[in-house]
C-alpha cells in the first residue's frame, strides 16, 4: 500500500507525541487525535512504528495510549529497575513480589464489578489497603500449602515473610523498611505513572481515568489477572 507523504509525516508526528506524553487525549490535542481516529492509513503507520518500538498503540474511550510490551525495558521498566523503585535498598525477590502483590490487591479492591464498568468504589484509605494486604497474605498462607501455592503461582508464605519483616510505625514513617513507608513509596510510584491519585494528607487513594480505562478495556481481559483475582477471593477453595 502506498502512503501519501502528508500521512507519513502526520503518523510520525503522532508517534513522537505518544513517545513524549505516553497518551493522546482528544481534549488536549484534538487535531492529532482526529487525524489518528479518522484515517486508517495514519493509524496503520502509527501502529507500525509502535510495533517496531516493541509497544502497542491502543485507543480506549477518547484517549490513544502507547503501551510498552512487558519485556520493553527502554520505554518500560526492567525487573531490576522496578525492584529499585518499589523496594528497600537491600530488597530481595520476596520484596519485589510483595510489591506486585500489593498492587494486585489494590486493583482487586477497586475493580470487581460485572456491569458496564468493573470499578466498584471511588476511593479507599491507605490503612484499609494495608489491612487487606495483611489479611490476604495470612489467609493464603493458612489456606494453601507450599505445593498449592506453587501451583497457583503465588508464594503467599514468602511474601508474608517479607511483609512481616517490615516494621510497623504508627507515626507514619516514610522509611521503606516500615509497612507505612513501603506503601507510601509504592503509591507515589503509581501516582507518577498517572494510575492513581494519592491524597497524602487524607491518606486516600483514588484511581485515575487512565487506570479505569486499562482495567475495563485491557487488563481485565488478561488471564493472569483473572487467575490472581480468583486466588485472592475469600471464598476460594
Amino acid at each position: 500500500m502506498a502512503y501519501e507523504l502528508e500521512d507519513i509525516r502526520m503518523g510520525q508526528e503522532i508517534f513522537y507525541y505518544l513517545l513524549e506524553h505516553h497518551e493522546l487525549n482528544e481534549e488536549k490535542e484534538q487535531g492529532l487525535y482526529r487525524a489518528y481516529t479518522e484515517s486508517e492509513q495514519i493509524q496503520n503507520l502509527v501502529k507500525s512504528q509502535g510495533s517496531i518500538a516493541h509497544s502497542d498503540i491502543e485507543r480506549y474511550g477518547n484517549v490513544v495510549y502507547l503501551i510498552p510490551k512487558e519485556d520493553n525495558v527502554f520505554l518500560g521498566y526492567s525487573k531490576a529497575q522496578l525492584k529499585t523503585a518499589l523496594c528497600k535498598s537491600n530488597g530481595t525477590d520476596k520484596d519485589y513480589y510483595l510489591a506486585q502483590f500489593a498492587i494486585l490487591t489494590l486493583l482487586v479492591e477497586f475493580y470487581d464489578g460485572q456491569g458496564a464498568t468493573s470499578k466498584t468504589r471511588d476511593y479507599m484509605r491507605v490503612g484499609e489497603l494495608q489491612n487487606c494486604i495483611s489479611t490476604r497474605l495470612k489467609e493464603g498462607s493458612e489456606r494453601m500449602d507450599e505445593e498449592q501455592q506453587e501451583e497457583a503461582g503465588i508464594a503467599f508464605s514468602n511474601m508474608l515473610e517479607a511483609y512481616e519483616a517490615l516494621r510497623s510505625d504508627e507515626r507514619g514513617s516514610r522509611a521503606r523498611t516500615t509497612k507505612e513507608g513501603f506503601l507510601h513509596n509504592l503509591l507515589q510510584f503509581l501516582q507518577k505513572q498517572n494510575l492513581i491519585e494519592y491524597v497524602e494528607e487524607d491518606e486516600m487513594i483514588k484511581t485515575t481515568k487512565k487506570l479505569d480505562n486499562f482495567m475495563d478495556w485491557n487488563l481485565l481481559n488478561q488471564n493472569n489477572f483473572q487467575r490472581v483475582k480468583r486466588v485472592l477471593e475469600k471464598d476460594y477453595e
